[in-house]
């Protein structure tokens, strides 16, 4: 095993003392651990430091609160899952297409759940799948994260081409998330994959913060213009219903 592997698993082996026990000293962690008195100073030191412990006046360590704000990520995409599922059946069941549930993972969006058309040719997207926040049905987070960090994504970002409807201009690509922020849904057309359309739409949280997109996908021939406002209302109908179930005072 690499030595930064070790590091890690005695790392772990600190941390889940604390599942059984709210507080520890040094000293006891270090009984519980039987890890070098030198090597359990430094970890717990950049424990401490990276904010995944923290010390009160008396010495006690507990675990910090960085794992409340995990504790709440996870709780809410796990939440945000069971909740949306009955919808996107439903949605799934009414328009015959896909259906994606997408978050964002760091500069990434990553599609959690999805349930499949029963259409015999069909677009293939697979849970865990992860694509660019700039293309795709995922465009729309991008579109309703906070302009300043919306800025930096793009300002960081090389907007490297996918398929061939791919956005690779910046100013092109901020005038479709204007666009997608004032209508409240996004189309793309051959963004991730050729001859493929999607229409998505935001799912808010109870501070009315982006937190992930549903969104319905397929084959470009099945998503003719006289079918999109259909599409639209329906996609937006089930983003706004999962929304209010997280809390969400938008109608």
């Amino acid at each position: 095993m690499q030595a930064h592997n070790k590091t890690v698993v005695k790392s772990m082996q600190i941390l889940t003392l604390f599942i059984n026990h709210p507080k520890l000293t040094f000293n006891e962690m270090m009984e519980y651990t039987n890890l070098p008195k030198t090597s359990l100073h430094r970890m717990v030191g950049s424990l401490e430091e990276m904010g995944f412990l923290t010390r009160d006046e008396f010495g006690y360590y507990s675990l910090g609160l960085i794992f409340l704000q995990f504790g709440q990520l996870v709780g809410e995409r796990l939440d945000i899952r069971s909740i949306a599922y009955p919808i996107m059946k439903d949605l799934r069941d009414d328009v015959e297409e896909a259906v994606n549930l997408i978050v964002r993972d760091k500069d990434e969006a990553m599609y959690i759940e999805k349930v499949d058309t029963l259409q015999p040719v069909r677009l293939y997207t697979s849970i865990g799948r992860r694509s660019p926040l700039y293309a795709g049905d995922s465009r729309i987070i991008l579109a309703y994260m906070p302009e300043e960090e919306r800025e930096a994504y793009i300002d960081r970002t090389d907007l490297n081409p996918i398929a061939m409807g791919t956005i690779i201009d910046k100013n092109t690509l901020r005038h479709a998330l204007d666009e997608a922020r004032l209508n409240g849904y996004t189309i793309t057309s051959s963004e991730l994959e050729n001859y493929t359309k999607s229409v998505s739409a935001p799912i808010l949280n109870g501070k009315n913060q982006i937190v992930a997109a549903i969104s319905v996908a397929g084959i470009e021939a099945r998503f003719q213009e006289d079918r999109l406002p259909e599409l639209i209302d329906e996609v937006t109908k089930a983003a706004k219903e999962i929304s209010m179930k997280l809390g969400s005072q938008t109608q």
